[in-house]
């Protein structure tokens, strides 16, 4: 295997650092307050980014959205990408792909997917759905809205047909609770869509999780070469050393294993080990990551108004969604140890 980057995927991701880093200012996001960062998101739509998908792949996804957690963007970059434009070109109908991918390419459409309370809704015969999922990422500002049922069927509803309300999570990811009161979805892909979906989905959180642990370090780093206890920075310190390369360790193996997922994904190989791998790192890992980011900032990490919060708040996220560390582990290990043949990339 092979994680360097083509062209295409360098200079995307190059394109999402430099605007990130220009427009996701902590003043910009302590405005935004909960909600998505409008002028954001026009700004990474005008610029081609989410239509770069289709080109560079789930690896360069991966890549984009590291530098979209760098920086805490309050975006639906990830959501919009993983259960819209990923999930339609690789399992929808010629129809469906034609009328749907300009407008989520373009950013006019947003999807997200209510994959947070799976097996909660029920699909009649006519495609009439039913349920309530407590809370969707990103749905306040979303077009089209990935259902899953209790036959882990995939159903695309509109949002406009659906009841929501907005409702807030621990990190500020523009949330709204879901009811479906008979919605009618429209059917995407067949057997084995849904578990392609959520392990593409897995393994692109994964890589927004290694940015947002990335961004928590090098903050750290930064605060404690200057910071001085004692006349000496706390950088020096042994202690501080040791937690702060063990946050490191623990990035690079977010990073790595979703590289890893995200590649096979691309490349068509059997990947949902992989996607539950980068997934269980990106919990476990991540918790501890954003932890010790926090801790090192002392008394500042508690200040609610410290960019580092922010990470830890993030970091706290996604390591409940899409499944927690130990339901994540569990599930593997169902896969070890009943022997699931891998097909495809999802199953």
């Amino acid at each position: 295997m092979d994680f360097t980057p083509t062209d295409e995927q360098a200079a995307a991701r190059d394109l999402t650092a430099r605007i990130f880093g220009d427009l996701s200012t902590h003043e910009r996001l302590a405005a935004a307050g909960t909600g998505t960062d409008a002028e954001l998101w026009k700004a990474l739509c005008a610029a081609g980014l989410p239509a770069a998908v289709a080109d560079v792949g789930l690896l360069g996804l991966v890549l984009m959205l590291e530098e979209q957690g760098r920086t805490t963007a309050q975006v639906p970059f990830a959501a919009s990408c993983a259960y819209g434009l990923l999930a339609v070109d690789r399992h929808g109908t010629d129809e469906q792909r034609e009328r749907l991918l300009p407008s989520l390419s373009d950013g006019t459409a947003v999807a997200t997917g209510a994959f947070a309370a799976r097996g909660a809704i029920r699909a009649d015969e006519e495609g009439r759905l039913t349920g309530t999922v407590t809370w969707v990422p990103w749905l306040r500002g979303a077009t089209h809205v990935l259902v899953p049922d209790a036959d882990r069927g995939l159903w695309l509803v509109r949002a406009v047909d659906a009841e929501t309300a907005s409702v807030e999570t621990t990190a500020p990811w523009a949330a709204g609770r879901l009811v479906l009161d008979g919605a009618r979805g429209e059917r995407l892909g067949g057997d084995g869509a849904y578990e392609d979906v959520l392990a593409a989905a897995r393994i692109a959180f994964a890589g927004l999780q290694a940015g947002v642990c990335a961004g928590s370090l090098a903050r750290a780093v930064a605060y404690t070469s200057v910071r001085e206890q004692f006349g000496r920075p706390l950088s020096t310190k042994q202690a501080v050393q040791l937690r702060a390369a063990d946050a490191y360790m623990d990035t690079e193996a977010i990073r790595v294993t979703a590289y890893e997922a995200a590649w096979r994904h691309d490349e068509g190989l059997p990947c949902a080990t992989h996607a539950l791998t980068a997934a269980w790192w990106a919990s476990e890992a991540g918790r501890r990551v954003v932890h010790t980011g926090q801790h090192l900032h002392g008394g500042l990490g508690a200040d609610l108004d410290h960019p580092v919060y922010r990470h830890f708040l993030w970091g706290r996220q996604l390591d409940a969604y899409l499944g927690c560390g130990s339901e994540v582990l569990a599930e593997l290990g169902d896969v070890i140890a009943f022997g699931a043949t891998e097909e495809g990339s999802g199953t």
